[in-house]
């Protein structure tokens, strides 16, 4: 089966989901694919990281992959980007794809095997990439699902503490959203800017959505390459949100990237053991759990007031 090629009623047979027939069910004017109770993740703490496009979700998955590694936590992250560069830092390699390794048996998901898609990285980090379906063909809601479908016909979740997904992007639709139905808590990686902002202030609509029907609630705020957080906390005290780690504006954490490493692999410096120690203490503090935040997001007209010049 050829992904480029499949019906929307096709991927809904074959994913095993069904549509809501009520709107109602999963936010309001909603029409969207529903998750299958048997793929739940029951097993492990699900963490979903979500954020503006470019601000660094990658960078912040893969070192808070490291960061829980760290405290003994057996870990998997999950890259949900057509891209599949969310796990390089940590495999030092672009991985192949879910999708990219289901072509290769013609979508016959019982000929694979696990070493064919899951790959160790730093520190005994397992690495996913579930990829994306062609550019304008498909749903990402569809990948999502049939990476977790493989991941639990495997085992592979048996053995898992922690899963973070890495999730591309503004939340613009379902398929983007579709992490949130397997999350326990979701992450917001915000700079401190009107665009990331605005990104948030849709991410925390989303998660009001899924948290209709879902377990997943909203965990917080990072800041990142944020060496001020006056917006954020302004955003934060309007809607009801906290931020839990800040990482700064480093040329380190840039540096990194282009080396394929994880802070935790950087020369030793105080910049670099102050960033560590704050990944390190985030991953404790999630593990951790308490509260969840219920925030109130804010109409557009309100957040360009709030945050435009005086």
């Amino acid at each position: 089966m050829n992904i480029a090629h499949v019906s929307v009623s096709e991927l809904r047979r074959s994913s095993g989901r069904a549509v809501a027939a009520d709107p109602r069910e999963d936010g309001d004017g909603s029409v969207q694919v529903q998750l299958d109770p048997n793929d739940r993740i029951s097993t492990a703490r699900v963490f979903a990281v979500y954020g503006k496009g470019g601000i660094g979700k990658s960078t912040t998955s893969s070192n808070l992959s490291v960061a829980f590694s760290k405290l003994g936590k057996r870990v998997l992250q999950i890259g949900c980007d057509p891209k599949h560069d969310s796990t390089f830092t940590l495999t030092k390699r672009l991985m192949p794809t879910v999708i990219d390794v289901l072509e290769t048996v013609n979508f016959h998901a019982e000929e694979l095997r696990p070493e064919d898609f899951v790959y160790e990285g730093y520190n005994g980090v397992m690495c996913v990439e579930a990829g994306g379906p062609p550019a304008g063909t498909g749903c990402g809601g569809y990948v999502v699902g049939q990476t977790v479908k493989l991941l639990k016909e495997h085992h592979l979740l048996d053995d898992t503490d922690v899963v973070i997904f890495d999730v591309l992007g503004d939340v613009v639709c379902g398929g983007f959203a579709a992490p949130l139905q397997h999350a326990d808590r979701a992450l917001i990686i915000t700079a401190n800017d009107f665009d990331s902002i605005f990104a948030m202030n849709r991410i925390v609509q989303a998660i009001g959505a899924k948290a209709k029907n879902y377990k997943v609630r909203l965990g917080g705020v990072i800041a990142n390459r944020s060496n001020e957080t006056d917006q954020i906390d302004k955003f934060n005290s309007q809607v009801g949100l906290k931020t839990m780690a800040r990482f700064p504006d480093l040329d380190a954490i840039r540096r990194s990237r282009l080396k394929k490493a994880t802070l935790f692999e950087m020369e030793d410096s105080p910049e670099v053991r102050a960033v560590q120690e704050e990944y390190l203490r985030l991953a404790a503090s999630l593990w951790a759990g308490g509260d969840p935040f219920t925030a109130v997001p804010m109409k557009d007209r309100d957040l360009f007031d709030l945050l435009g010049f005086d």
